[in-house]
């Protein structure tokens, strides 16, 4: 059993291909995905084209015709990491095609390494199939190379994210995703209502809704309605919860209509427990010149009221949100703010980012940037005070009942999820008696008796 590390990234999502036995004369592709959830949805998409050309794939270099890494640009260490990646494949494959947010600047890329074989932008999947076929041209079996109607997934099975969109509208200072990604493009609704049945149906039972901005979705076509399904998020999260499924948003920006979501969520309402009672929300930061510095709104008092009157309607709601410390011309006054503010707003799931450079970033050119021990010295004030918060909150949860996920099951115990835990970013529950009979999957209820700074641990109730 694995515990979650406090300072886990939370834009981090963490492949799992696995092993297959190519049939004679099957080419064979090798898959590096760096990057956000939205990342591995794009590799996911890719591989299941491949899949369904006749490529088999492969989890590393060995063995592989050709390599495609998926890269991250989001910010300069992970744009580094990318072009590790890279020469990493280089070494050990020698054939990579280059694809992802990084491909979006392809002389950065020739530039450190200029015997890569191709290089295209993120969501161009029609080029990256392009470059594979130029490489390792395809040879399929129709009789053979089956493609499972749920395509290939980088998760595992029982749960997968859902892109409901591309882009974003903002023009944040710190981000340069808008220049990566483009402006906001809404997935038809009937579209992702369709690729989330199809993944229930092949046993899905948790759906995790990305995109850039979840809750601006559907705005760029009007919240346009097609064959009986709105493009707006909150009549998409009606259709969702009809499938009987857990549904996660994440990436949710604090819109006014953000208020209607809540009441899917609690289960004292008519309509309520569709979706579960967690929202993710990028708040950033309070301080509302910090705020106007990074060019987002500034509303951080107007917000505490929205949490307070999201928390009345839905006493259960999990919120979880990242913000940025040591951000240009950041006082010790306004790193104060932040953490009056989160004293305040008691969110359940936190996590930080020390400010750094991007570069196309706008906010490279603001003044007084702050000094490195000083950004370092304000996350460990910031991640202790969120730290404290969670440990009260999970101390409460003793002796409760909850209903959890499985994710994993090995000699040790169970590694589950409770409704308030996202794969990845967010905690555990363990169970480390009595789980023997548990697979990965299953929602069983678990009564906690222990709890840490980040986790939780349970045991299965006595049967009566």
């Amino acid at each position: 059993m694995s515990q979650n590390p406090p300072d886990l990234r939370p834009d981090l999502a963490h492949a799992r291909l696995t092993q297959e036995t190519p049939r004679p004369g099957q080419p064979t592709i090798g898959m590096v995905s760096l990057g956000c959830p939205k990342a591995l949805v794009d590799s996911e998409r890719i591989l299941t084209r491949l899949r369904a050309e006749g490529y088999a794939i492969s989890p590393d270099y060995h063995g592989a015709e050709a390599v495609i890494v998926n890269t991250c640009g989001f910010l300069d260490s992970a744009k580094a990491e990318s072009l590790e990646a890279i020469g990493e494949a280089l070494r050990e494959n020698g054939k990579v095609i280059v694809t992802g947010c990084l491909g979006a600047e392809p002389d950065y890329i020739t530039g450190a390494h200029p015997r890569v074989l191709a290089v295209t932008g993120p969501h161009q999947y029609e080029q990256v199939l392009d470059a594979v076929h130029a490489a390792v041209p395809p040879a399929p079996d129709p009789f053979i190379d089956l493609l499972p109607a749920a395509g290939v997934s980088l998760t595992p099975r029982h749960y997968s994210y859902l892109k409901i969109s591309e882009g974003c509208n903002h023009h944040c200072k710190f981000c340069i995703i808008p220049d990566m990604r483009g402006r906001l493009v809404s997935r038809p609704a009937h579209a992702v209502l369709r690729e989330a049945e199809k993944l229930v149906e092949a046993g899905v039972k948790e759906l995790l809704v990305i995109s850039q901005d979840t809750s601006a979705y559907g705005v760029d076509i009007r919240h346009a309605e097609d064959r009986g399904h709105r493009a707006h998020i909150t009549d998409l999260a009606r259709d969702l919860g009809s499938l009987g499924a857990w549904v996660r948003l994440h990436y949710v920006y604090p819109y006014p209509h953000v208020r209607h979501l809540i009441p899917l969520m609690a289960t004292n309402s008519d309509s309520g427990g569709l979706i579960l009672p967690y929202l993710d929300i990028p708040f950033q930061h309070a301080h509302p010149e910090t705020l106007k510095r990074m060019a987002r709104p500034a509303a951080a008092a107007k917000t505490l009221d929205e949490i307070a009157a999201w928390r009345r309607d839905c006493p259960d709601i999990t919120l979880r949100s990242t913000f940025i410390v040591g951000y240009p011309g950041e006082t010790e006054a306004e790193f104060q703010t932040l953490l009056d503010w989160l004293d305040e707003a008691q969110l359940d799931r936190v996590g930080c980012f020390q400010y750094e450079n991007v570069a196309g970033a706008r906010a490279n050119d603001l003044p007084d940037h702050v000094p490195e021990e000083v950004k370092q010295e304000r996350w460990e004030r910031f991640m202790e005070k969120a730290q404290a918060i969670s440990e009260a909150k999970l101390a409460a949860k003793v002796g409760q009942r909850l209903e959890v996920i499985v994710d994993a099951v090995d000699e040790e115990g169970a590694t589950c999820r409770t409704k308030a835990d996202a794969p990845e970013i967010d905690g555990n529950l363990f169970i480390d008696e009595g789980f023997e009979g548990l697979a990965p999957g299953e929602i069983v209820t678990v009564e906690v008796d222990e709890a840490g700074e980040y986790d939780l641990w349970g045991r299965l109730p006595a049967k009566p």
